[in-house]
C-alpha cells in the first residue's frame, strides 16, 4: 500500500500557474508522516469508525489524545504533526500552531463549522482546511423529512391520544406531503440534502438565499421566490447560518403569512426566528413546528411550548446520528488524501473565499 506524505510546504511544494501549492502522493519508501488525533479517546469512538483508525494508522504515525485531553495537550502534539484531525471539544488552534515549518499544514475537522476552530488568518499561511460539515448535513437532511412526515401526520398528537386510551380521535387526520409546497430559507448543505430526499414526493420547492443564482436553482429543481412567498408554504423549512443579517429574520409578520396548518422546522439556528410570535401562533392551534434549536441552549420552554401537541422537540440533535457520528473522520480523510494525491477539492474542502457567509 502506498504511504501518503507531503514534504513542507514552504520547502517542497510545486507552485502552480495560479499560486495555489501542489500537494503529491509519495511511494512507500517515504517515511510515514505524523498525525495529531486532537480528541479525547471517547470522542475518537463516537466520530471515527474502527476501519477508518485502522487506515490512519497503516497511512501515518498518530498521535492519539488521552482521557485528560486539553489546551495543554492541544499544544504539546502540534509540534512535528503534519495534520491534525480535530472534533467537538478540541479547543481552539491558535495560529501560531498552524503552518509553516513545524505545525500542522492540514486541518481535517470531524464535525460542522471550523469558525470557532481556526482563524482565517490560517489560509494565508498556506494551511489547507477540511469540514465534515456536508456529511453532517445528510443527517440534518433525514432529520428535516421526518419532521415535515411527523407533523403532516399528527403523529404526536395520534400518539399521545393513544396513551389517554383515546382510539382514532374525532376529526383528528393528517395530510400527505407528496405534492405540497416546500418553502426552503437558505440553500445550505443542509438544505440542499433534504432537497435532494424530497423528490419522490413531487413537491413544489421554492428558496429563498439571495447567493443562489438561478443557474444553479435549476441545477437543484427548486425556484427561488421572495421570502414573503416562500413563508407561504405549507412547510417552511429554515437553514440560515448564524449572521447578523440572519437573526430575527423569521418575523410575526411571516408567521402570520403561513397557511393554517402550516408547519416550521428550524434545524440551523436559533436567532433566526422570533420564538414569541411562533409560541403564540402554536398554542392557539394555527401552526404547527418541529424545532431543534432555540435562541439559547438549553432553552427555557414557555409553557405553551411544552404542552402544545403541536410542537415536535428535540435538543439540538438533528445532525447527531451514530452513523453519521462514526463516518465523519473518515469522510474528511477521504478528502485530504484525494488532495494530497491529485489536488482535488472535495466536498469537505473549505473555500476561505465563503466560510464567512457558512454556517
Amino acid at each position: 500500500m502506498q504511504k501518503y506524505t507531503w514534504t513542507r510546504i514552504r520547502k517542497a511544494h510545486t507552485v502552480s500557474g495560479s499560486g495555489k501549492y501542489v500537494p503529491h502522493l509519495t511511494n512507500a519508501r517515504d517515511p510515514m508522516k505524523t498525525v495529531a488525533m486532537a480528541m479525547n479517546p471517547q470522542r475518537a469512538l463516537d466520530v471515527c469508525d474502527e476501519a477508518t483508525r485502522l487506515r490512519l494508522e497503516d497511512l501515518f504515525h498518530v498521535r492519539w489524545g488521552s482521557d485528560a485531553f486539553g489546551p495543554e495537550e492541544l499544544e504539546a502534539m502540534l509540534p512535528g504533526s503534519d495534520m491534525v484531525i480535530t472534533s467537538w471539544g478540541t479547543p481552539p488552534i491558535g495560529t501560531d500552531f498552524l503552518g509553516g515549518t513545524n505545525f500542522p499544514n492540514v486541518v481535517a475537522h470531524a464535525a460542522g463549522t471550523v469558525k470557532n476552530l481556526v482563524d482565517p488568518d490560517v489560509f494565508g499561511k498556506g494551511v489547507s482546511v477540511f469540514s465534515a460539515a456536508s456529511r453532517l448535513a445528510s443527517s440534518v437532511g433525514e432529520y428535516c423529512l421526518a419532521a415535515a412526515l411527523t407533523m403532516l401526520r399528527q403523529l404526536p398528537e395520534f400518539d399521545a391520544s393513544m396513551r389517554r386510551n383515546i382510539w382514532r380521535p374525532a376529526g383528528l387526520r393528517g395530510r400527505e406531503l407528496s405534492g405540497q409546497r416546500v418553502g426552503i430559507v437558505g440553500a445550505s448543505t443542509t438544505a440542499r440534502a433534504f432537497i435532494a430526499l424530497l423528490k419522490p414526493f413531487h413537491c413544489d420547492v421554492v428558496v429563498y438565499d439571495p447567493y443562489l443564482s438561478p443557474e444553479r436553482a435549476a441545477e437543484l429543481g427548486v425556484r427561488l421566490a421572495p421570502l414573503e412567498e416562500v413563508a407561504a408554504s405549507t412547510v417552511l423549512s429554515i437553514h440560515v447560518p448564524n449572521l447578523p443579517e440572519t437573526e430575527g429574520m423569521i418575523t410575526a409578520e411571516l408567521l402570520r403569512s403561513m397557511p393554517d396548518g402550516g408547519i416550521l422546522i428550524n434545524s440551523s439556528r436559533g436567532p433566526a426566528m422570533d420564538y414569541e410570535a411562533l409560541s403564540a401562533e402554536v398554542s392557539c392551534g394555527r401552526l404547527f413546528a418541529a424545532l431543534d434549536v432555540f435562541p439559547q441552549e438549553p432553552p427555557t420552554l414557555s409553557t405553551a411550548m411544552a404542552v402544545s401537541p403541536n410542537v415536535l422537540l428535540s435538543p439540538h440533535i438533528a445532525g447527531d446520528s451514530v452513523d453519521g457520528h462514526r463516518a465523519l473522520v473518515g469522510f474528511v480523510l477521504d478528502d485530504v488524501l484525494a488532495w494530497l494525491d491529485s489536488g482535488h477539492r472535495g466536498p469537505s474542502y473549505v473555500d476561505p473565499a465563503v466560510l464567512a457567509f457558512s454556517a
